[in-house]
């Protein structure tokens, strides 16, 4: 069942590739370029992997109940008519911190070990919701049968971690929320997961500068999905 699972979900060969990032000279930034990690490696979804700590666990994820109208899904019984990608950043007191991977996947969770690290999946024992993690990349899966605009808010209810304007998950601190580019105003829960979306979540001070974030998700497709990449109609 296992190897039928992973067969499902094979990761199609990419080319590894080098992001480069150009550091801003400002006070701000300055701060900010000093406490990030170093880039490490290319993970099993094409996106650069930062050694940084999650600002909580994924083992909050909700066991199974429906969220927000959200069920959670078995893998034999996933149905996937919209798949799209979104990229999060978050920042507590300038400092970078991840999304864990298996956000929204049950325990236990299917583990694969791939040469470029761990990914999270649904197997035969747990189930999965239309928002998750698969990797510890920042980046958000919407795997729904149904399309629709989900928002950062129905996220952190699948999570089971408060959002608002003072916290997010574990960090507590002023809020401010850029999406691709763009700072938001008003509640950081209806931040729309918009296709290829680079939302950035500042917690604290300094408040630092956008970094904007290129990306293309090349493996981890759903069950039934057609591209990893693109969102079904």
């Amino acid at each position: 069942m296992v190897q039928l699972s992973v067969a499902k979900r094979s990761l199609r060969n990419s080319v590894p590739y080098l992001i480069l990032a150009a550091l801003a000279v400002g006070s701000g930034a300055t701060v900010w370029a000093s406490s990030q990690p170093s880039k490490v490696r290319v993970g099993p979804e094409g996106i650069v992997l930062d050694n940084v700590a999650n600002v909580a666990p994924a083992s909050s994820t909700v066991t199974g109940a429906t969220v927000d109208g959200m069920t959670c899904e078995t893998d034999s019984k996933e149905v996937v008519k919209f798949h799209i990608h979104i990229h999060v950043a978050v920042f507590v007191d300038g400092r970078q911190m991840g999304l864990p991977a298996g956000i929204g996947i049950t325990a236990p969770p299917m583990i694969v070990n791939y040469p470029s690290g761990k990914f999270y999946d649904v197997g035969y024992k747990d189930c999965l919701y239309w928002l998750h993690t698969h990797v510890a990349d920042g980046i958000i899966h919407v795997e729904s049968p149904v399309k629709k605009i989900f928002t950062l808010g129905e996220f952190f209810d699948v999570w089971n971690q408060p959002l608002s304007s003072s916290r997010v998950a574990s960090a507590v601190g002023a809020v401010v929320v850029f999406e691709n580019g763009k700072r938001l105003t008003g509640d950081p829960r209806l931040t729309p997961l918009v296709d290829q979306s680079d939302i950035q979540i500042d917690v604290g001070t300094p408040v630092v500068t956008f970094q904007p974030f290129k990306y293309k998700v090349t493996g981890g497709c759903g069950e039934g999905t057609l591209s990893c990449s693109n969102p079904l109609s």
